[in-house]
């Protein structure tokens, strides 16, 4: 509207007996006056993003889709396939577009209800969701052969989602009391205690075909730290902190004494620990998790992930692969859709010891809570200038490579959902302070060995 009202005003004033003004003129004017502020810029990539989980959603559950092709082209007719984790940071989406007035309380807490119900229905695994469900029946779709039952980090991505809505409608209604009850219930379902295995740390997968034969144990680092918080803080299946010390921890060797570009990497990142993983690891354990003042033995955890991010920006400033555009304004690398060599769409784990030339707008945006003027000048970059060919129905699209004139016209729920919650969370800070101040979380905090000043920890 803006926009709109603004060339209106130009062509009023250099319009009328002012033929001498070319078109491109106005333009320039137009550009100028027309520029956004920080805060405007923020919402209307907030606001557009949350669209993800409202307009896009997967119509029968209300879940959000594994990924959603403006298009229509799904690979085998999978439109209907809805992620664990992305619906996670989906129900904070739902929380955000709420708070900001993006929906009524009444329509979210409405979408939640639905949401509650289906995941009440679908297939369970000790407690776990699969990582995949088909919308349309509640029933496992299998990610690959053998990962066909219970996913345990991503039902942690989902719960902590889940604690997230209940605490914001706790006190609410008599509504939404009810629904707040019915997410309780769920999350306190899930038996962390079966994934030990019956050792000292947290398994990935169960199946009930194959049992443990995915047999991948979740040690340190990467972006399953919120799985063993989660473990812990369950009143009702909770993990020895053993598990988390040393499983997760290994025995005190996560620590790593490395640096780049002078910044200390503090943990070891798993097969990255020269720049550090994909930028997402700093991202989805955090988008209900405060990183702000939180502490144990082995990080200081906001350290952690602004050295992380900005080691990763550092790398794409220096560009040592001369990738045409990196630089200041446009920068990230993180999991994405990605451009194969002969210019098709795949899919790739994108960091600096894996520099495909694609940035990924998840990567900047969400961090915006670690890097807030370097993510507003690629934010602003990408709105200003290339708007045209990156920004769609739902928001930036999921990768581009602009040297080579190519972007991925698609999305992904675990990179539309932490774009929306982190740009909530500078703002206002609103999703960590519901799921930080939710009593169980507390406890399972301290008894991991966590301090945190900022929740008095």
């Amino acid at each position: 509207m803006i926009r709109i009202s603004v060339l209106f005003l130009a062509f009023t004033l250099f319009g009328c007996g002012n033929g001498d003004k070319s078109k491109k003129d106005v333009q320039e004017n137009t550009s100028v006056v027309a520029a956004l502020t920080d805060e405007q810029l923020l919402d209307a990539v907030q606001k557009q993003t949350f669209k993800y989980f409202w307009d896009y959603a997967e119509p029968n559950s209300g879940l959000a889709r594994e990924r959603y092709h403006p298009d229509g082209n799904y690979p085998e007719n999978d439109s209907n396939i809805v992620t664990t984790g992305g619906s996670g940071f989906g129900l904070m989406a739902l929380v955000s577009g709420m708070s900001q007035g993006y929906i009524t309380k009444e329509q979210g807490v409405e979408r939640l209800n639905k949401i509650a119900d289906f995941l009440g229905k679908a297939d369970r695994f000790h407690g776990a969701w699969s990582h995949w469900i088909d919308g349309n029946t509640g029933k496992v779709k299998p990610f690959g052969t053998k990962d066909n039952g219970g996913d345990l980090v991503e039902t942690s991505f989902l719960v902590a989602g889940m604690i997230t809505v209940r605490e914001y409608l706790k006190e609410g209604s008599e509504k939404e009391k009810a629904v707040a009850q019915k997410y309780d219930a769920l999350w306190k379902g899930v038996d962390w205690q079966w994934y030990t295995n019956n050792k000292n740390v947290l398994y990935w997968h169960w199946s009930p075909n194959y049992a443990w034969q995915m047999n991948f144990p979740l040690q340190g680092y990467n972006e399953c730290l919120i799985t063993y918080v989660m473990a812990a803080s369950s009143p009702t299946h909770s993990i020895d902190a053993k598990a988390y010390h040393e499983g997760w921890a290994r025995g005190g060797e996560i620590v790593s004494p490395k640096t780049k570009y002078n910044l200390p990497l503090i943990l070891m990142h798993n097969g990255a620990e020269e720049f550090g993983g994909p930028l997402f690891w700093a991202h989805y354990s955090y988008v209900g998790l405060d990183p702000n003042q939180l502490s144990d033995k082995y990080a200081n955890y906001w350290d952690l992930n602004v050295n992380q991010t900005k080691i990763n920006y550092q790398y794409c400033v220096e560009n040592p692969n001369k990738i045409p555009g990196y630089g200041p304004e446009y920068w990230g690398l993180t999991a994405s859709y990605s451009r194969n060599p002969d210019g098709s769409i795949g899919y790739n784990a994108h960091m600096p010891s894996n520099d495909q030339g694609v940035i990924s707008p998840t990567a900047a945006i969400s961090s915006i809570v670690y890097t807030p003027k370097e993510s507003m000048t690629f934010i602003r970059n990408l709105y200003e200038n290339h708007k045209k060919e990156t920004w769609g129905d739902a928001g930036f699209y999921d990768a581009l490579s602009l040297g080579n004139k190519w972007v991925a016209k698609r999305y992904l729920a675990i990179d539309q959902g932490p774009e929306v919650v982190m740009i909530e969370n500078y703002r206002t800070g609103l999703l960590w302070k519901l799921f930080m101040n939710a009593p169980e979380v507390k406890q399972g905090l301290t008894k991991l060995g966590f301090k945190s000043g900022k929740y008095g920890i």
